[in-house]
This record gives C-alpha cells, sequence and structure tokens, in this order.
C-alpha cells in the first residue's frame, strides 16, 4: 500500500475520485488488523455492520473553500484517535461504501480497497493549515478540558 507523503498529493486523489469513488478516512492499525471489517462500540462492546472511518467527500455547504483545506480539516479534527486507541495506530484512506450509522454517527464504512497510509508529515501539514485558518483556537473533536 503506498503512503502518501504529501497533503496535495492526498488533495489530488480526492479530487480525482469525488464523482466516481467514496474515499474514507479509518485510524486503526491498517486494513489487515481490520480484516473482519466491522468496528466495536467502544462503550457495549457490540459487533458494528462495518468499519468507523470519516469520509473525505465535500459537503455541499464547503462551496468554493480551498479542497486542501478540507482534506486537512478532515484529518485534523480526529488525530486524537492516535492516542485514544491500540498502538500503531494511524490513519489510512479506503475505497468504500456506507452501510450504517455508529454511535458517535460516524459513518460504518465496508472497505473495497485500501488506497495509502497517510504520514506523519501529512499530518503536520494538515495542523498547520488548519491553525493559519482557523477564524477561534481549534483542536481535535476530542475537547477534553
Amino acid at each position: 500500500m503506498r503512503t502518501f507523503t504529501d497533503l496535495m498529493e492526498l488533495t489530488d486523489l480526492v479530487e480525482t475520485r469525488m464523482s466516481t469513488t467514496e474515499l474514507f478516512v479509518r485510524w486503526s492499525r491498517g486494513p489487515e488488523a481490520d480484516g473482519g471489517q466491522r468496528s466495536r462500540d467502544g462503550l457495549t462492546g457490540g459487533a458494528l455492520p462495518g468499519l468507523s472511518a470519516n469520509s473525505l467527500g465535500v459537503e455541499p455547504w464547503w462551496g468554493n473553500r480551498p479542497l486542501r483545506l478540507w482534506v486537512a480539516r478532515r484529518l485534523h479534527d480526529y488525530r486524537h484517535l492516535r492516542e485514544r486507541r491500540a498502538e500503531g495506530t494511524r490513519p489510512w484512506v479506503l475505497e468504500g461504501v456506507e452501510v450504517g450509522r455508529g454511535p458517535d454517527n460516524e459513518p460504518l464504512v465496508r472497505c473495497r480497497r485500501p488506497v495509502g497510509w497517510i504520514s506523519d508529515e501529512v499530518l503536520a501539514e494538515c495542523e498547520d493549515l488548519v491553525v493559519a485558518h482557523a477564524a477561534s483556537p481549534w483542536g481535535p473533536l476530542d475537547r477534553e478540558g
């Protein structure tokens, strides 16, 4: 599986696949570790019908804002998952189809094809870009404190 080492690489992928393929970001130890194609509810332990992931698809309300900023925001908001999940957790892109919604209203996805890992360099670019564009202090969705 390839590794995205530049945010523009990932943005180009999203742009070229926007109308043909659903792309998602998953934070885990990777496709092999996720072989069962199912996540579990963290509260109850119940099996979910797909993998928890976040869409890279652009919402209509985003308008003509930069696609690069959209992709950066999608990665930035969930970076806390690296620390919250098992050792070796990192983000990766997959082609998939949404099969439901999880307990936090996140998409549950059936992976059709893993696409690539997202490097730490890309995550650093995302943080810099989001911070530079933030109208007020902003952090990951894990908003403790």
